[in-house]
């Protein structure tokens, strides 16, 4: 062969060692407005991303809480789990790239000797080999094992980045779970004492049904609303009773009974939380895990195609080997004969009933799929964070309505319950007054745990939590 020839086809080969078919990668534009609603100029601040959860979360129950779901919760450790599997997982592709060098060793006995009768060796031939070599290696002239190796290592961040949502879920969860449990024992003292109102109020009546002032009507309505508050007060310890197992799965511990003692703990000062500027949606492509994750999963259905266009060109593969060998395994290493094998090999597709190009069509659709999920997690994101600004721009104002209510309230029910003693006030006036007390109480405590757990979904809507 020309000499000349040798070396044009060598250089061929290196330069085709180093391409590529992976598409050339460009972020989707955001599909969404540049602007969150209801988010007016709010003071330059650290972005929700660089606030450490400890920091956000203030009261020290809360930070033990969390610490101990961190450390125990099943989900979130299933998700480390599934890092270290897709860090092995890339590490096995990683290792296609280079050759796998082994040992054999053989042996061999057989009868007849083909040889004896030319007067070598017995009537039995030996035959033994040990080899050191290369098996089967493709060489990447076309990128395939490259492009499947950057297909795993995206898998593999995607994978990191849902760890780390899956943190910034927990953590929200569990602070939302103890605002919850501070909100039922608020509505248990609530509950409590209404019934022991009303209680009162049936004996009253009682007294003035048995003395003839009052109807039985009256007593009837006032035992009805005793009873009322008594079934009230049995479904808000079933309530609450689920409401602490539901935060002791997210702990993976039972809710230690500090968490919720030390002091008087009410929504009022529970959990102080201060306000964080949402910023724009540009920044939630750098500070939601879960984005990211998206975004990961784009670029490895991105190099699956690379993967999928290389199937069309040959793939060539290296066997040598080189090693000794004998006919007596005593003289293998010191006299034996040295043997080697350099057999390269190529395999050029030509009919493969199109599978090839299905492969291609199946890699193209699903980096369209990785596409749409991308922007549908750009837009979920968007959507939050427009729905937690809005719960911040209303909930203070409807808070502080429903508490000017119950005061209200308040204020009446003692003006009925001093007039009904005095017998200016009819029955029906004191009980719609207690009724009204207790429903205008339960709306703002309910109300207040909502404005909290806003607050709570506003930190996790902008990305905050997954730093430690």
């Amino acid at each position: 062969m020309n000499p000349r020839n040798v070396l044009s086809a060598l250089a061929a080969s290196l330069v085709l060692a180093g391409c590529s078919f992976i598409p050339t990668y460009e972020r989707p534009m955001a599909p969404v407005p540049t602007t969150f609603p209801n988010d007016p100029a709010q003071p330059v601040g650290a972005a929700a991303a660089t606030v450490a959860w400890q920091d956000y979360f203030t009261d020290p129950r809360l930070q033990a809480l969390i610490d101990t779901a961190l450390a125990n919760n099943r989900d979130l450790r299933v998700s480390v789990l599934n890092i270290e599997q897709a860090r092995a997982q890339f590490q096995i592709q990683r290792s296609a790239l280079f050759p796998a060098v082994g040992v054999s060793a053989s042996g061999s006995r057989s009868s007849p000797n083909p040889y004896q009768a030319f007067g070598v060796g017995g009537s039995v031939a030996s035959n033994y080999l040990v080899n050191l070599g290369i098996t089967a290696w493709e060489i990447d002239f076309f990128g395939r094992i490259a492009s499947l190796k950057e297909q795993a290592l995206a898998q593999y961040l995607a994978t990191e980045e849902s760890r780390k949502a899956a943190q910034i879920s927990l953590i929200s969860a569990v602070a939302s779970g103890w605002l919850t449990l501070i909100a039922d024992d608020e509505l248990l003292d609530l509950t409590r004492q209404t019934l022991s109102t009303r209680d009162e109020s049936v004996r009253l009546t009682k007294l003035r049904f048995d003395s003839g002032v009052s109807s039985e009507i009256d007593f009837q309505l006032a035992n009805s609303l005793a009873e009322t508050a008594r079934a009230s007060y049995a479904q808000q310890q079933r309530l609450r009773a689920q409401d602490e197992n539901a935060l002791a799965l997210l702990l993976g511990a039972p809710v230690p009974a500090e968490a919720l003692a030390g002091g008087a703990l009410r929504l009022n000062a529970a959990a102080p939380m201060r306000d964080l500027p949402a910023g724009l949606p540009s920044d939630l492509l750098t500070e939601r895990p879960d984005i990211r994750s998206a975004e990961q999963q784009l670029i490895a259905a991105n190099a699956s195609i690379g993967a999928a266009r290389a199937n069309f060109f040959p793939r060539i593969s290296l066997t040598s080997a080189i090693g000794t060998a004998s006919n007596e395994f005593s003289s293998l290493f010191d006299s034996g004969t040295k043997a080697w094998s350099f057999a390269p090999s190529i395999t050029l597709p030509i009919f493969n009933a199109g599978a090839n190009q299905a492969t291609l069509d199946a890699a193209r659709a699903g980096q369209q799929i990785a596409v749409a999920q991308y922007e549908k997690s750009i837009q979920t994101a968007f959507r939050e964070v427009a729905d937690a600004l809005a719960g911040r721009a209303t909930l203070g104002e409807e808070v502080r309505a429903l508490r000017a209510q119950a005061d209200a309230e308040g204020v009446r029910f003692k003006l009925n319950d001093l007039r009904y003693r005095n017998g200016i006030a009819s029955a029906l006036d004191l009980l719609d007054a207690q009724r009204s007390l207790f429903s205008a109480q339960q709306a703002a405590v309910q109300t207040r745990l909502l404005q909290l757990q806003n607050q709570v979904m506003l930190y996790k809507a902008l990305g905050g939590g997954w730093k430690d």
